[in-house]
């Protein structure tokens, strides 16, 4: 395949609707969201673009939404990452210093007999409740007896970050295991997995290095403090008196250290990139890849449409000849998680009419040549990540559409049969900057 990237003067967006792949769903009539949905634009760029299926990992393969990025982007979550807690963290706009390690967290509601009734607290802890959690854990008394620092950040909703900073001469090690046992850590990324009786796991060292140890140790001091923290904070004893679900424990996952390696979009790939992101994970991500940093913040489902069409107007805004534009939209991601198939069509339908519609109305198809899929599909069946293929659609620019020039859409079913076939990891990226099998027809 010819490169059309350095020096082309053509615009490459890379449009990410995360978890958006899913199964068919009884509430659909055996459809799934995709296929049940009305999406005329994204079936327009389908009709004149290709379609395929795509591993964004690898297959056998359920990634966090870092881990699907990462892979979409063309680098291995597995070895590239330095975990999804600096990722986090980055996103945060806060630098760990030497010594000190990151975990992913979750805000989670525990049963009196220790099983997790709720992962995300019924996803109704807001930021604010979630702001005064984690002031409460950021107990400089809680480790000083060893001379540990703890900071706990809140994010958006449920989520947070851990950082724990060591005396200066005893480093942490990012080689534990998770607390939380709805993910396995491999390496730098976490892959989703199946639990029948959820409760917190112990944090163990992946190895037998002393810092490995340590930083188990300490993790598991700290959550022991977590419990007798929350349960009587006015925050839970003010969702108490409500009837919502208590935020009374932290789920800890993906350890990761500060990284020296140079991960630079531009030097592996040749061409700049700019990265427009709702989630802090996401905007770690752009700032570990050296990408021009475009953070919108997360999406108000009361302004949902006014906020669409605003990011199809930023992002049309931000194409420039010869450079990678991704886009991250959380919205499908969500609704899957709690197993709400039909608001997951609705929040697709949204997508189509009021980003979609506007973004292709506002760019020029002919010098623009865009990729969209997903970081990971969840489908609503699962109420979880699965190793499901996505969707895959590149449109736009010098592609001319499948040999047959066969009415598509953009859905699982017709992806299955689409002229891409099945892409896997750098190969995707591949596809939008260097062109599918059509845009090399003579």
């Amino acid at each position: 395949m010819k490169a059309h990237a350095p020096g082309s003067s053509l615009r490459f967006a890379l449009i990410v609707l995360d978890g958006v792949g899913d199964r068919p769903c009884p509430e659909l009539g055996e459809k799934t969201p995709l296929e049940a949905a009305r999406t005329p634009h994204l079936d327009g760029l389908a009709e004149r673009g290709e379609l395929g299926l795509a591993y964004p990992v690898g297959q056998g393969v359920a990634p966090e939404s870092d881990a699907g990025v990462l892979g979409l982007l063309g680098y291995d979550p597995e070895a590239d990452s330095p975990g999804r807690g600096v990722l986090e963290t980055e996103g945060l706009g806060i630098h760990l210093r030497e010594g000190e390690v990151a975990f992913r967290a979750n805000f989670a509601t525990f049963s009196r007999d220790g099983g997790i009734l709720d992962q995300r607290v019924g996803r109704s802890l807001g930021t604010d409740e979630a702001r005064k959690l984690a002031t409460a854990l950021s107990d400089p008394e809680s480790l000083a007896d060893r001379g540990v620092q703890v900071r706990v950040l809140a994010t958006v909703g449920h989520r947070a970050v851990v950082i724990l900073s060591p005396p200066s001469a005893r480093p942490f090690s990012s080689l534990v295991s998770n607390s939380d046992p709805f993910y396995q850590k491999l390496g730098g990324m976490g892959k989703a997995v199946s639990v029948k009786d959820p409760r917190p796991l112990a944090v163990r060292p992946l190895g037998m290095s002393a810092d490995a140890r340590w930083t188990a140790e300490c993790a598991n001091l700290f959550l022991d403090t977590v419990g007798p923290r929350l349960r009587e904070h006015p925050v839970n004893l003010a969702r108490r008196e409500r009837g919502l679900l208590e935020a009374n424990g932290l789920l800890l996952r993906d350890a990761g250290v500060p990284t020296d390696r140079d991960l630079s979009f531009s030097k592996r790939w040749g061409l700049p990139g700019r990265a427009l992101t709702e989630m802090p994970v996401e905007r770690g991500i752009a700032r570990l890849l050296g990408m021009d940093d475009l953070y919108v913040g997360p999406l108000d489902p009361a302004t949902r449409d006014e906020g669409l069409r605003e990011r199809a107007r930023q992002c049309a805004g931000a194409l420039r000849p010869g450079e990678l534009l991704y886009i991250h939209l959380k919205g499908p991601d969500e609704p899957g998680h709690d197993g709400k198939a039909g608001l997951k069509r609705e929040v697709i339908e949204a997508i189509d009419h009021s980003f979609f519609g506007p973004l292709l109305r506002g760019v020029d198809l002919t010098t623009t040549r865009i990729l969209v899929t997903a970081d990971h599909a969840t489908p609503c069946t699962l109420k979880g990540h699965s190793d499901d293929p996505v969707p895959v659609l590149v449109g736009g620019g010098d592609v001319r559409g499948g040999p047959a020039r066969r009415a598509q859409r953009f859905t699982e079913v017709d992806a299955r049969g689409g002229s891409l076939g099945t892409l896997t990891g750098k190969a995707i990226l591949r596809s939008l900057l260097e062109g599918t099998p059509s845009s090399h027809v003579p």
